[in-house]
Formats: C-alpha cells, sequence, structure tokens
C-alpha cells in the first residue's frame, strides 16, 4: 500500500472512532430530566372539605416535592359554603367535596370541568373529649337530657349524614350547636365545650390524644363518598390535572389509607 493510501485510511479510522465517542458521549441529552419536561408550575388553588384538611395540607407539601416549580394553597371549609364561594366567582382549580350532593350543586352550577372522580370514602363517629365525661356509650345517648351534643348543619355534609343516621337509628337529637364544618365540631369537643359531637373517623384518628371515640353501628348504615374534580376556567389548568393525578393516584391512596379514609 502506496503512503498515500495508508494516510487516507488513517484518517478515516480516525474519523469513526471519534463520531462513535461522540455518539456516546451525547447520549444522555436525548433523555431529558424530570425539570426540564415537568410542566406543573405556579400556584394550584385547592377548594377542599374541612375533613380533608390534614391529610391534603401533607399531600400539598408532597405534591410540591415532586414539582418543584408549583405551590400548592388551601381553602378548607364545609363543601356546601365552598360550592357557594364557586359559584359566586371564586377563584380556584381543583374542588375536593366531603359527599357526591354539593359536588352534584357544583356541576350543575357549571363551575366543574370534566367528570368528578371519587377517591375516598368515610363514616361517622361520635367524638367526645377524654375521659367521656357524660359516659355516652351510644348513639341513643346523645339524645339524653343533659348531654351537650354538637352537630354540623344539615347542609353540610356531615351534618346531612347526621340526620340519615338519626331516621335510621329512630333517634331525634336536640344540639346545643350546628356548626358550618366538621372542624368546628372537633374544635367545641375537644375544648371541653360539648360533651359530644358528630365528626368523621379520620377527625377522631387525626385529633389523637384530644378527643376519644365512642363506636356506633348505625354509622355503617351512611357512608360519605368523596369526589374531586377540577374548576371550570381554572387560572392553572395544568396544575389542576396535575393536582387530582395526584391524589386519586398512589400516593394519595396511600396517604389516605393511613388517615383512615376508605376505598371509594
Amino acid at each position: 500500500m502506496s503512503r498515500r493510501l495508508r494516510v487516507a485510511a488513517a484518517l478515516l479510522l480516525a474519523g469513526a472512532a471519534l463520531t462513535g465517542c461522540s455518539s456516546a458521549a451525547s447520549a444522555p441529552s436525548s433523555s431529558p430530566t424530570a425539570s426540564a419536561t415537568d410542566d406543573v408550575t405556579g400556584t394550584v388553588t385547592v377548594f377542599a372539605a374541612a375533613s380533608l384538611t390534614k391529610t391534603f395540607t401533607e399531600l400539598g407539601k408532597e405534591f410540591e416535592a415532586a414539582h418543584p416549580g408549583a405551590k400548592v394553597t388551601f381553602s378548607f371549609a364545609g363543601s356546601s359554603d365552598l360550592v357557594s364561594q364557586l359559584t359566586a366567582g371564586a377563584p380556584a382549580d381543583v374542588f375536593a367535596s366531603a359527599d357526591e350532593a354539593n359536588m352534584t350543586k357544583a356541576v350543575d352550577a357549571k363551575v366543574i370541568d370534566g367528570d368528578p372522580v371519587d377517591f375516598a370514602t368515610n363514616v361517622l363517629a361520635i367524638a367526645v373529649p377524654p375521659g367521656n365525661p357524660a359516659h355516652v356509650k351510644s348513639f341513643a345517648d346523645l339524645a339524653s337530657p343533659g348531654v351537650k351534643t354538637v352537630v354540623c348543619a344539615p347542609q353540610v355534609p356531615c351534618g346531612a349524614a347526621t340526620a340519615k343516621v338519626e331516621k335510621a337509628a329512630g333517634v331525634t337529637l336536640t344540639p346545643v350547636s350546628q356548626e358550618s364544618s366538621v372542624t368546628d365540631v372537633l374544635g367545641k369537643v375537644s375544648s371541653g365545650e360539648a360533651d359530644a359531637g358528630i365528626v368523621y373517623r379520620t377527625d377522631v384518628k387525626g385529633a389523637g390524644s384530644a378527643v376519644e371515640s365512642v363506636p356506633f353501628p348505625e354509622a355503617a348504615k351512611t357512608v360519605n363518598v368523596y369526589p374531586i374534580a377540577t374548576v371550570a376556567k381554572a387560572p392553572n389548568a395544568e396544575g389542576a390535572a396535575a393536582f387530582v393525578a395526584f391524589v386519586t393516584g398512589p400516593d394519595g391512596r396511600k396517604a389516605l389509607a393511613a388517615a383512615g379514609f376508605g376505598e371509594p
């Protein structure tokens, strides 16, 4: 082989080697990082039932960790109050209700985008102060003279569920107050202002040693189903969809189960 041919062959081999190295070095760029593809940014405003306060607050932190460019803000209240705010034009991205009735109201008012998704269930529980000073042992005891019982207002999911239990048990309660959210009921019991209150099983569990629970079989007759949905004209539609997916996905199910919520 002539010297000219040997030089040409060497150059061809060197070029092929450089091309191979270049391809190997640039391969990682074909797999973009999560941050490069994560389009969830900005504030995600969530309107959620009061009974979801503790669990959703924790899920909000997990969601922010999974999406560093996003921030979740919450407005917790009775589901009926939240529907009123939404229909009045309050800006929000996600609505999570403690019952299907209030979600239906929101859908009928055309403030919901798409179909709601059921993500959890809950049942009622009797909460009493530590030591159970009024000696409440059954649902019927809540109607006893001298027992100061607090319940949710009828339009609130826990209040509507309480009314159903009253009818099924043949017991008529005379509460000393009707509160606008289940957390208000729990607060009056834990502070000793009331002898007993009708809340959710998850509220009693989340309160720890602040209250005690009195089981009653009638609770099984009324199960609240929790739906979640994206709000129509959501300021952050991408963030709303991502949060709904997060709640209904593995992370959300795990957190809800740990808090005592049931499967939908």
